[in-house]
């Protein structure tokens, strides 16, 4: 009788879980206790040398140098689902920072936008909501009806938003996705991305925006709406289900996605001891995998690397100027210096040496290279970060030799 009823109840928890994996829908299930990855099983290792993974697309970078940890397949194009939102948050933010938008702006609700199905936070035509609201819906409940919604206040149009998101994929070297639609509802073919692309836009995303990670770790949060049939409330479920896991390092994000075609996907983050990595999972054979195989990168990662930063560079002295109106000119950095280790180097033997030129000779314009600071480590070099002129300096005519010597007489 008991093993009557454990069939019965194994039957309907499965007939349960397949109900909700729609097109773009994502399953709202608690979190299993097979779900959890402890950090020793991150030491387990596959034929190729790195974390044992179910998945057959994975990759594991680190996000301020880019740097991949480990790979798998991660060049295999497959549909991305509701991952393509990483993108169109990426175009929202950008709208944010060149002012087209504010977070304050109120939206309308199209129709196009309200007929979207899947996963979707059931905005109603006409119905309108705040920019915040709408990112909101996006990145904790995967709302197709956001996405569109917020395609269209941008672009005009949802097409001529997708042309802006291929664009982008373009100008960030992801050479192997091509995006149809705003959500990843669609199931055509040529709707594709890899696991490195989405490692590389989850990346451009976390890292130009960090403010992302006051949405993405959002677990529950109400929105309300406001209709022709009145007001309600509307609970907002996270979809990622790594937020509420028990884990060594702090989950920052990022997004789910789910459909029949591209199977379970994930892009997560996460942060421990100033170290950020991304996880990127695709087509993960159910939701316990996707989840599993990106805990199990992210203790890989945190386990075998660790991350050297350059706080305090060497200060800058003035470089000489031949032949300009003024004798030197001030110095500065063209970016910061980060060294991701995997073999546990001693970051203290990390040597630093400014090699500048003697010299530069007027006309000079700001952002002039000017040299470089390079760091070795045992003798090899693993890094450098260039040196420019801070400053413009014209070149010095006849008339300005004769005003120095006027006032080197009048001395």
């Amino acid at each position: 009788m008991k093993r009557v009823t454990a069939f019965i109840l194994s039957f309907f928890l499965l007939f349960s879980c397949l109900c909700q994996t729609v097109a773009g829908q994502e399953p709202d299930i608690a979190v299993a206790s097979d779900m959890i990855v402890k950090a020793e099983e991150a030491q387990a290792v596959n034929t190729e040398g790195g974390p044992a993974l179910q998945s057959p697309s994975a990759i594991l970078m680190e996000a301020s140098t880019g740097q991949v940890i480990y790979e798998k397949d991660a060049d295999e194009k497959r549909s991305p689902a509701s991952i393509t939102k990483i993108m169109t948050l990426i175009l929202i933010f950008d709208a944010l920072e060149s002012g087209k938008i504010k977070l304050t702006d109120e939206v309308v609700t199209s129709a196009h936008a309200k007929s979207m199905g899947g996963s979707q936070v059931f905005l109603e035509e006409g119905e309108v909501q705040t920019v915040e609201t709408m990112i909101k819906c996006i990145v904790v409940a995967s709302g197709n009806d956001a996405s569109v919604a917020m395609a269209e206040y941008i672009a005009g149009t949802e097409d001529e938003f997708v042309k802006m998101m291929n664009e982008r994929a373009a100008a960030l070297g992801m050479t192997n996705t091509h995006f149809e639609d705003c959500c990843g509802l669609t199931e055509s073919p040529t709707h594709v991305t890899t696991a490195r692309d989405i490692a590389i836009m989850s990346r451009e995303l976390i890292n130009k925006y960090p403010q992302i990670h006051n949405y993405s770790t959002i677990w529950m949060e109400n929105i309300t709406h406001v209709t022709k049939q009145g007001t309600k409330e509307f609970g907002l479920s996270n979809t990622n289900k790594l937020l509420k896991m028990a884990t060594n390092f702090n989950v920052t994000g990022l997004k789910t996605g789910s459909t029949s075609i591209a199977k379970y996907c994930l892009s997560a983050t996460a942060e421990k001891d100033g170290v950020r990595l991304i996880a990127s999972i695709m087509a993960a054979p159910d939701y316990k995998v996707r989840f599993a195989d990106a805990q199990t990168l992210l203790n890989y990662g945190y386990a075998n690397c660790k991350l050297y930063e350059d706080k305090e560079m060497l200060p800058l002295p003035d470089m000489i100027v031949d032949n300009g109106v003024d004798e030197k000119v001030p110095l500065k950095y063209g970016g910061s210096f980060s060294y991701l280790s995997l073999k546990g180097e001693d970051f203290t033997a990390i040597e630093r040496k400014l090699e500048l030129v003697p010299s530069v000779s007027a006309p000079i314009e700001e952002g002039q290279p000017a040299g470089n600071l390079v760091y070795s480590l045992g003798g090899k070099k693993i890094g450098e970060v260039p040196v420019l002129t801070a400053g413009a300096v014209r070149e010095a005519k006849f008339g300005d030799y004769l005003k120095r010597l006027l006032h080197a007489f009048s001395l």
